[in-house]
């Protein structure tokens, strides 16, 4: 086994940029749904996240609570800019999730007061993204996750050449952005 955390993050934009034939061990992989959901038919949708039930995957949509409800998905992901409170009844059953994303303590607190019940903290590692220069490395990032009872997710900069430090990570998973995108393989990698 290469890397071995409870579960793996990817963000998607489109729903077919995955093969959901290469994810072979269940209830490991989660999809964050970031396009505008407007652009794809419904029904495609909807059988996308049947199949993704079938693999035993979680499906979540990117800032849209009313959407994630009507669609069936498993949850909600509310970037760090989304700062609207969530209303009790907003969320059914005990099935659903709201993760949130967060760049700092300020982000993570008010994450926890969405009901978050997983915080994606960014930047792990070092990126190549314009104007983000900043970054956690390991030891600030199991410092600054340590206090707190959310289960965080790490991501930002994570490639196949680091992919051994994120054992060091006191975290519940890991998310790909890019690098899940450039190098697709690198799924088969995780295992």
């Amino acid at each position: 086994m290469f890397i071995n955390k409870n579960r793996y993050y990817i963000y998607i934009e489109k729903l077919s940029s995955i093969n959901l034939k290469m994810i072979k061990i269940k209830n490991k992989f989660n999809l964050i749904y970031r396009n505008n959901i407007t652009n794809e038919h419904p029904n495609k949708i909807i059988n996308f996240i049947k199949r993704c039930k079938i693999k035993g995957i979680k499906f979540f949509i990117y800032n849209d609570m009313s959407m994630a409800l009507r669609f069936n998905a498993d949850g909600v992901y509310l970037p760090s800019k989304n700062k609207s409170m969530l209303k009790k009844n907003q969320t059914k059953g005990k099935g659903f999730e709201i993760i949130g994303s967060a760049h700092n303590f300020q982000e993570i607190t008010y994450k926890r007061k969405q009901g978050c019940r997983k915080i994606v903290l960014s930047r792990l590692f070092k990126t190549e993204y314009k104007n983000k220069q900043s970054f956690y490395d390991i030891t600030r990032f199991n410092l600054l996750t340590k206090n707190f009872n959310n289960h965080f997710i790490a991501l930002g900069g994570i490639r196949s050449h680091n992919l051994m430090k994120v054992k060091m990570i006191s975290c519940g998973g890991i998310a790909f952005l890019s690098e899940a995108k450039k190098k697709p393989a690198i799924i088969r990698r995780l295992f």
